[in-house]
């Protein structure tokens, strides 16, 4: 049998305050044995287990992966603006006309993600 991805990590000076974060971003379940201070701390969402890790160096250079995000029940710039209500920052807006494209977001801690077109907004497969 193949190996499965248990988990995501990220490499954070604050695990569990950038676990705070991601449980709103994706709306998931932060463990209840996580507490602040703790050097690690793990979110559970529908998808994926983020596991958060404190290290000591900061975050040099861009990602070279990241999450994608697809909004189920709301539209794209819709979730744009709730991510960057909770503390994201705008890194590049792709966005064109037709409504293809995409908005890059830096979490908390310079962690570049996306965020896509919303299940709505996509047209049908085909």
């Amino acid at each position: 049998m193949a190996s499965l991805v248990r988990h995501l990590t990220f490499d954070c000076h604050d695990a569990y305050a950038l676990a705070r974060f991601w449980e709103e971003v994706l709306e998931g379940k932060l463990s209840d044995e996580d507490a602040p201070g703790d050097p690690e701390a793990l979110v559970y969402t529908e998808g994926a287990a983020l596991l958060f890790v404190t290290v000591p160096e900061g975050k040099a250079v861009k990602n070279r992966v990241h999450l994608d995000l697809q909004p189920q029940d709301r539209s794209r710039d819709e979730e744009v603006e709730r991510i960057l209500a909770l503390g994201a920052t705008l890194v590049g807006d792709h966005r064109v006309a037709d409504g293809r494209g995409w908005v890059t977001l830096a979490d908390p801690e310079g962690n570049e993600f996306c965020v896509e077109r919303g299940t709505a907004e996509r047209p049908p497969a085909g």
